[in-house]
Order: C-alpha cells, then structure tokens, then sequence
C-alpha cells in the first residue's frame, strides 16, 4: 500500500463586529477555501470573531497552533477600530511597528493619485514585527504575513487579490478530488452503504446533502479524496450500491 499522502491544513478568522451583527455577508469563506483547495490545503475550521483584542488574540494563538496556516480577513484599515495587526502583534508578543516597504509602497500610490500619506493612512503600514509582506494590486496597503499567520483585508476582491499574489507559494499536498453522486433517495436508507464505503476507502470522505424537489426527497452525495484511484473506485460502490436498492444514481449530482 503507498504512504498516505501529507495533509495540509489552515483555518481562517474572520473578524468584524459586522459580520457578526448580519449588517455585512462574508463571502470570503468560500473563496478562501476554494483558493486552499486548489493549493492542496483543508481548510479545516473557521472562527468569526468580533473587534476585539483578547478574542482575536485567544483565536490566533489557538489556531495557528493547530493548524499548517491561519489566514485572517478583516481589521486592517485606517480607522480607529481597525485593531487585527495590534491584536495579532500581541498573539505573538512583538510591538506593532511601520514596515518601511509597506511605506513606501504607500507613498507611491498616494503620490501616483495626487493626494498625501496622512497619519490614517499610515495605519495601513503597520505590521507584526519582523512580518513580510502580501502585495496588493488595488489599493497598495499590503497583506501581512507573520509565522505561518497570513493577514488579509476583508474586502473580497482585495482578499482575491492577496490570495493570487500567494498562489504557489505555500506548501501543500495534493489538491482534494471530488465526484459527485445524485438520487432521489432518503438519507436514512442509505446510511450504511455510505458507511461502508468510507471504511472500505480511507481516504475518502463523503458528504450527504438532502433536498427536496419535484415533491420527493433526493441527496447528493459528495466523495472528496487527495487519491483519484480511490475517488474513482469508491464512487463506483456508492453507484452499484444504490443500483442495488432500486435506485438509479445520477453522476454529477441532480
């Protein structure tokens, strides 16, 4: 049998009092998750954590432990209450400081717009010491990285941006494979044969989502593997084993 491919991990905080009062809808979840997936990282868990610095602090340090990378969105502005780096400066008990290059890079974009880096402004320069930076094509201040810590903004199309800037760049295993299996059939009726099928191919996992349509109950079944031969092998025993019950199972799902 060959060794079990190395699984990589992350998790990610999300952080904003307004996230959490509904008032704005994260999207980065998603996109941050399907970035890992495709550099052969689980995104393993996610904490929304609010504007506060012994939550974000208790948060960083629990997660980055635990996990290959933590990435963090949101708290990274100009203003007042835009407190991740001194927060995440604090996790790993170094003074917040100005990166001389986020300070330029800063300089140049205010200069090339003709307006001036103000004191608010500055803010954005300011990282973790001894942080390396994430570029920034959209507004010029800078993500942060720090350990295996990666600080990103919370706007969505910068948090893409970021992550685009740090595609290849991490370590990973292989990327997660996926097939997709559709009936029209309960959950409970199938149980054991999904069971099974995990027993039989440990490096599967499958995930059961049901649905109703058309006035009956249906599921989707989604095997993920790092191992395309097991991946294929273990949808064709989900497949038969539906046949088997009467069913007729539909690839990519319904």
């Amino acid at each position: 049998m060959a060794p079990r491919t190395r699984i990589f991990t992350a998790a990610l905080v999300v952080i904003g009092d307004e996230i959490l009062s509904g008032r704005t809808h994260d999207k980065n979840i998603a996109q941050v998750a399907a970035w890992l997936q495709v550099q052969g990282i689980r995104l393993r868990e996610v904490r929304v954590v609010a504007d506060d610095t012994p939550a974000i602090v208790e948060a960083v340090n629990t997660l980055r432990a635990r996990n290959d990378y933590l990435f963090t969105t949101g708290g990274i502005g100009p203003t007042h209450d835009d407190i991740t780096v001194d927060a995440i400066s604090e996790a790993f008990g170094v003074p917040a400081v100005v990166h001389p290059e986020a300070r330029a890079i800063l300089e140049e974009y205010y200069t090339s717009r003709d307006s001036e880096l103000t004191e608010a402004r500055l803010r954005m320069a300011r990282t973790p010491e001894g942080a390396s930076l994430i570029p920034n094509r959209y507004t010029g201040a800078p993500g942060i990285r720090i350990d295996n810590v990666f600080i990103m903004a919370g706007v969505p199309s910068i948090t893409a941006g970021m992550l685009d800037a740090l595609t290849g760049t991490l370590e990973g295993g292989d990327p997660v494979l996926s097939a997709t299996i559709g009936c029209w059939v309960g959950e409970s009726e199938v149980a054991d044969l999904l069971r099974d099928a995990e027993k039989a191919f440990e490096s599967c996992q499958i995930g059961s989502y049901p649905f109703w349509a058309e006035g009956r109950t249906g599921a989707n079944f989604v095997i993920r593997s790092v191992d395309p031969a097991d991946l294929t092998a273990c949808a064709t025993m989900v497949s038969e084993g539906l046949t088997a019950l009467g069913k007729e199972p539909v690839s990519d799902g319904i």
